[in-house]
Parts: C-alpha cells; sequence; structure tokens
C-alpha cells in the first residue's frame, strides 16, 4: 500500500487532503508501526492539511486502553466504531466478538485517551430485534454522548452468510414496515438529543459532521487505496481490482491493477441526484445545471410537485430536500428522478 501511494502521488496533484480514512476490512488490526508508516507514505507525498480529519474504523474488541494510545499517538483524530448493537443476543447472531459492556467501556476508554470526536455504528431492523430492544440501543447510544452515530438497515448480500442462511431459510430478510418504523423512532430520539440528521444514515452534534463522508456526498475528488478502494477525479472512476493475490502480483511488478470508468453526463447527474438527496443540504439545481448542463426542476416539475404535494420533499431556492417523510423513500425516489442514458 505504501508502494501504492507512491505510483499514485499525481492522482490528487494540486489538490489539499482534508480527511484521511482507514476503513473497509479491520483497519484496527494495523500495529502502530504500520499506521505511522502509512500516515508518513501520505504526508510525504501529498499535501496534508494540518486540520486534517483522520479517522479509523475499529471494532470495540480491538480497542484495548494500550492500543488506543497507540492510535492516538499515530496521528488518528477521530474513530469510528463498529458497536452495532447493545444487546449480548443479537450481536452472538452477527458474529461479533465483542459484548455490550465491552463496547462501553471501549468508548469510555477512548475518551480517557484523549479522543474527542467519536462516532458508533449501529445496525437496526435485525432478526429477532423487537422496537422495544431498537428503542433500548438508542438510549445507550445517547447515554454514552458520541459526536456522531451511524445508523444502517441490516442488508443482505446474497454471497454472504446472512445470504445463505436467507436462502435456505434459516434467516428471514427484514420487512420494509420494520425499517421504516425504526428509522421513524430513531430520527425523532436523535434530534430530540440534539443530533442533526444530515444524511439518512448519519447523525451529528453540531458541528461534528462526518467531514470525510460529507467530501463523497458532496462530489468532493478523492483517492483510494489497497484491493476493492474507488478514486474519483470529477472525470472518471477508478476501481482497484478486489483479489489481494492479483493485487499483490500487479504491485510487484510496479503497476496499479485498476479499471477505469468515464463517467457519462447522466453518470454524474444520476450520482449527483443519489448522493445530495440523501442529505441536510439536499440537491442544488443551480449546481447541477452549471457542472452537467440539467435542469431538473424544470425537467422534472410535475414529479417534484407530486413530492411536495406527498409532503416528501421541500423546494427553496431552487434546492430541493426530503422530508423526514420523504428520507424513508430516499433512494426510491432518486431513482425515479435518474435520466436515462
Amino acid at each position: 500500500m505504501v508502494q501504492e501511494i507512491e505510483l499514485q502521488q499525481h492522482y490528487l496533484e494540486g489538490e489539499q487532503i482534508e480527511t484521511i480514512y482507514f476503513g473497509g476490512g479491520t483497519p484496527s488490526l494495523l500495529t502502530q508501526a504500520e499506521v505511522e508508516e502509512l500516515m508518513t507514505a501520505i504526508q510525504t507525498r501529498f499535501s496534508v492539511s494540518k486540520q486534517a480529519e483522520i479517522t479509523l474504523e475499529a471494532n470495540p474488541d480491538d480497542l484495548s486502553k494500550e492500543k488506543l494510545a497507540a492510535l492516538k499517538e499515530s496521528g488518528i483524530n477521530r474513530l469510528s466504531i463498529g458497536i452495532q448493537s447493545f444487546h449480548d443476543t443479537l450481536l452472538t447472531s452477527l458474529n461479533r466478538a465483542h459484548s455490550s459492556k465491552d463496547a462501553m467501556h471501549c468508548v469510555s476508554n477512548a475518551r480517557d485517551a484523549g479522543f474527542s470526536n467519536i462516532s458508533i455504528d449501529l445496525i437496526y431492523a435485525l432478526p429477532a430485534e423487537t422496537l422495544e430492544m431498537w428503542k433500548e440501543d438508542i438510549e445507550q447510544a445517547l447515554a454514552l454522548d458520541p459526536e456522531h452515530i451511524s445508523c444502517y438497515s441490516l442488508t443482505i448480500e446474497p454471497k454472504t452468510a446472512f445470504g445463505k442462511w436467507t436462502k435456505q431459510g434459516k434467516l428471514k430478510a427484514p420487512e420494509d414496515e420494520v425499517a421504516a418504523q425504526h428509522l421513524e423512532v430513531l430520527m425523532e430520539a436523535l434530534e430530540l438529543g440534539g443530533y442533526e440528521h444530515y444524511e439518512v444514515s448519519n447523525f451529528a452534534k453540531p458541528g461534528f459532521y462526518s467531514r470525510h463522508n460529507s467530501s463523497y456526498w458532496k462530489g468532493a475528488h478523492y483517492l483510494g487505496i489497497g484491493p476493492s478502494a474507488h478514486s474519483y477525479n470529477g472525470m472518471s472512476r477508478h476501481y482497484t481490482v478486489a483479489n489481494n493475490h492479483h493485487y499483490l502480483k500487479a504491485m510487484a511488478s510496479g503497476v496499479v491493477p485498476v479499471e477505469k470508468e468515464i463517467l457519462s453526463t447522466a453518470d454524474k447527474i444520476n450520482e449527483y441526484l443519489l448522493t445530495t438527496l440523501r442529505t441536510s443540504w439536499g440537491c442544488d439545481n443551480e449546481k447541477l445545471l452549471a457542472t452537467t448542463g440539467y435542469d431538473l426542476l424544470t425537467e422534472q416539475a410535475a414529479y417534484l410537485q407530486q413530492l411536495v404535494d406527498l409532503q416528501y420533499a421541500s423546494i427553496e431556492d431552487k434546492k430541493i430536500t426530503l422530508t423526514r417523510k420523504g428520507k424513508l423513500l430516499a433512494d426510491k425516489i432518486a431513482s425515479d428522478l435518474f435520466v436515462i442514458p
């Protein structure tokens, strides 16, 4: 990966790095020396802001007091902790190694280590999870007082263990009505708790939006390093090969194994709609028009009026934002607005 950083150092030429994100897989397994080696490689080849947000994803069972101190010393200033649930029975069903007590101690220890920007992840609409259990998870999350909370509905992918169990009848996929009910309860509770719902799955205290994820939704350019990583420069996307063996073999010969996709105007429009409609700042028609030549307010006037009439969306200053009710259907609404190439 250090070698790839060197080979890719011109990808974001002339741009300052505002965020660094160690994510995908389990980066908390990296040693302090490995984190520092990667950080040094980035800092020597790119212009990194002194105020950069530097996040590391971690499982609670990886974050011992010693590990937390090492991460802090390495320059990590934000943690994203995959708690998922505070119910041990649900954690067991998710194949998680940590317990609810481990999760709570982990956040406390992170505070003691000096971390003042902590995000936690939760999953809702789990099999066997009642609405009362979900409410208890939300209450416990609020009690921990993290700066940021990300919550996702359980999704079942075909090639995963959950996918196989569903096919075999051992696991029942969550019903849309249950997921919607859990999301509604979540939105109300976290907003009452002082969190801003700035993206469908993300809530933050004022001033603590994830700068890294927000940059994706705002169309900023980014470079991904390692197998399966994606990169974006405004005109195209690069997809690094997912297979570790193929990745290592290519890197041994000094070649970054990527596939390149040139984005069409329709691709750019659709991506902008998909990402911005999930956010609190919404879809800016003026920006869309300036960057792609597409006038959403004119082309989709009838459908947008229907959304407003149904109280799914509001339109102010040529910006389209979804209401709380609309957020339950964010992806469906975006796909309805997609431009067909």
